[in-house]
C-alpha cells in the first residue's frame, strides 16, 4: 500500500508498504548486508559501479553510513534498506539521491536487490514506497530513474511501478568499469502512480 508510517526525517525514519518495511541503514545491519552483497556479487556487479577493493569491509560500510547521514542532513538524499515484513530479512535497498529544490523539485531513485530475493516484488514495493515518500513527505514534483539498456528486469520494474520511459542517454553512467548507455525514466507527482 502507500506509505503507512512516518516517524521524522532522521535515523528513525520508517516506511511500510506491500510486504516490506524500509528504514535507513544502521551499523548493526553490517553483517546481514555484507553477507547478502557477497552472496549476490556476480548478480549485482554487471549493473553497478565498480566495487572498490574494500567495499565489503566494516570501515567502508561506516563511510557509506556517514555519506547517507550527510545527504539526509543536507536534505539532498535518503537511503533505505528494504526488509521483508514476514521475517525481517534484508532483501535490498532503495536510495533517493540528488534532491533538487527550486525550479526542479526532483530527485533520482536507485535500487538494488540481493539475488535470493530477485523478482519477488520486494524491491518494486520499496520503490513504490520511496516514490510516494518523495511526493507526499518531501513535496517533490518529479522522480527520475535510469537503467542500462540491456537490464530488462530493471526496465520492467520501473514500468510496473508507473515510471514512463523518456529516452536514451548515451554514456550516462560508468557501470562495472565501462561507460554505459542508459534508458531514462520519469514519474510525476500528479500522475496516477505518483499519487
Amino acid at each position: 500500500m502507500a506509505v503507512l508510517s512516518w516517524m521524522g526525517m532522521d535515523d528513525r525514519t520508517a516506511l511500510e508498504g506491500d510486504g516490506v518495511r524500509l528504514r535507513p541503514p544502521r551499523m548493526s545491519d553490517y553483517r546481514e548486508w555484507v553477507e547478502l552483497r557477497e552472496a549476490s556479487r556476480a548478480f549485482l556487479q554487471p549493473w553497478e559501479p565498480t566495487w572498490p577493493s574494500d567495499d565489503l569491509t566494516r570501515s567502508a560500510f561506516r563511510r557509506r553510513l556517514a555519506l547517507y547521514a550527510r545527504d539526509r542532513d543536507l536534505a539532498q538524499g535518503h537511503a533505505f534498506f528494504v526488509f521483508r515484513q514476514e521475517d525481517g530479512a534484508l532483501v535490498g535497498g532503495v536510495n533517493l539521491r540528488n534532491v533538487m529544490r527550486g525550479v526542479a523539485q526532483s530527485a533520482q531513485i536507485g535500487y538494488w536487490v540481493g539475488q535470493p530475493y530477485a523478482r519477488q516484488g520486494h524491491v518494486s514495493a520499496g520503490v513504490q514506497v520511496v516514490t510516494r515518500f518523495a511526493f507526499r513527505t518531501l513535496g517533490l514534483h518529479r522522480v527520475e530513474a535510469a537503467c542500462c539498456t540491456d537490464n530488462d528486469a530493471s526496465r520492467l520494474l520501473l514500468l510496473k511501478v508507473g515510471f514512463h520511459e523518456e529516452g536514451l542517454a548515451r554514456g550516462y553512467l560508468k557501470i562495472n568499469g565501462k561507460w554505459r548507455d542508459h534508458l531514462l525514466f520519469g514519474l510525476i507527482a500528479d500522475e496516477p502512480a505518483g499519487r
